[in-house]
């Protein structure tokens, strides 16, 4: 079933602030959204159960439910089967179980955080920031945006300092929405984005 609508859960406001910038250009009108931020993944989780017991008393069959959250330094499988399970718990269809394709939740993760979908989509950093060197995705450490080490935020803000931008520490929000206005979807490398980005553009096709 298409869906007419969408309720995306994320751990936070920078993602939120991204999503809401570059979610217009991918589904072009084929579906409303609303974006829901918590305080971390720890608060996302905690509450996470709840809201999808809520969401199966009264959420329309044409809504889906996306739920995005950050790897970090969590283990990828047992992250995942955590969400699974409560949506099991909430007698909701995961894409994961579901047979025929009429799923009502969607779990993706952001490996290791939303940072790694940016250094994926560098020409939309580059158009954002002029001074920064194009061919970073050329460099050795990342040319995988989801195997960035030490940490995307922490590589995208040397990155970005080194090219004299935010000479005081990097400001998540900030740069999500402004990466967010140039964004290209249908450009991106990382493997994580491309996930989710699939799982959309199929629940509204």
């Amino acid at each position: 079933m298409k869906a007419g609508h969408l309720e995306i859960l994320v751990e936070e406001p920078s993602m939120e602030a991204f999503l809401a910038e570059m979610l217009p250009r991918l589904l072009a009108g084929r579906a409303t959204y609303t974006i829901h931020a918590h305080q971390g993944k720890s608060d996302l989780l905690k509450k996470l159960g709840d809201r999808l017991r809520a969401y199966a008393k009264w959420l329309p069959e044409s809504s889906r439910i996306v739920v995005v959250i950050d790897r970090d330094n969590s283990d990828c499988f047992a992250l995942k089967e955590k969400m699974e399970q409560l949506a099991k718990e909430a007698n909701l269809l995961t894409r994961k179980t579901s047979a025929n394709g009429n799923w009502r939740v969607v779990n993706r993760l952001a490996i290791e955080e939303l940072e790694a979908w940016f250094f994926g989509e560098w020409k939309a950093v580059c158009t954002s920031f002029p001074k920064v060197s194009s061919t970073i995705p050329a460099q050795a450490p990342y040319r995988n945006p989801d195997a960035v080490t030490g940490g995307t935020w922490e590589a995208l803000e040397r990155v970005l300092g080194n090219a004299g931008y935010f000479p005081g520490g990097l400001r998540k929000l900030e740069l999500a929405v402004a990466i967010g206005k140039h964004f290209d979807p249908m450009s991106a490398t990382s493997p994580s984005f491309l996930t989710f980005r699939d799982a959309l553009v199929e629940s509204v096709s």
